[in-house]
């Protein structure tokens, strides 16, 4: 199918959140005002993300894969994957790009340790890790939560984006930051400061 009559047949579930997520099960709907990203705030991050034609996105901790099938509808000219350890979670990732048809997007069943960073050029991250601290909701219990993963994750976040080169991007969502070296410099935000936007000199 020509692209043109692929956006036209998604169109629909990008009137409203409510819309959208109406792609997936109930029981994951109930999940999306905490846990997934809503469509504006993709929607900024992607313009800032597809800073050049074909350039390869990683969402880490990407859920049922919002983001990334969202940016992909508002700039379809980069390739966006999405990391994710729950195998529940990218099923539903994947019903949902089947049903948008949603070629420039790739779900990754694996914790993201596991993936070579260097193979992406920009990074989305709407802080996956922080369900580790005690007392913060849960998606579910099919994974291991503790705060020495927690800070386990951020360590490792950090050494892989410290290795990028320059001109690596970076958005951020409800980020407590303790992920961003200190060689990435805030270059604007939106949402109240909650989505902020990082390019390492």
């Amino acid at each position: 199918m020509p692209q043109a009559d692929k956006r036209k047949n998604a169109e629909k579930w990008f009137d409203t959140d409510d819309q959208f997520n109406q792609l997936y099960p109930v029981s994951i709907q109930a999940l999306a005002r905490r846990h997934w990203t809503p469509l504006g705030v993709a929607r900024k991050a992607a313009k800032f993300l597809a800073a050049e034609n074909k350039a390869r996105i990683l969402d880490i901790g990407s859920g049922v894969g919002k983001f990334c099938l969202s940016a992909s509808y508002y700039y379809p000219g980069a390739f966006y994957y999405g990391v994710e350890q729950r195998k529940s979670l990218i099923g539903h990732a994947e019903a949902a790009r089947e049903i948008l048809q949603a070629d420039q997007v790739s779900f990754i069943h694996g914790n993201f340790t596991q993936l070579e960073l260097k193979n992406f050029d920009h990074f989305y991250f709407y802080n996956a890790f922080y369900e580790n601290l005690t007392g913060t909701d849960k998606i579910d219990d099919s994974i291991d939560y503790s705060g020495e993963l927690y800070n386990y994750y951020n360590r490792y976040l950090f050494r892989q984006l410290e290795q990028k080169p320059g001109g690596t991007r970076l958005a951020t969502f409800h980020s407590l930051e303790e992920e961003i070296p200190q060689n990435y410099h805030e270059v604007g935000s939106e949402f109240d400061n909650l989505l902020k936007f990082w390019i390492k000199v």
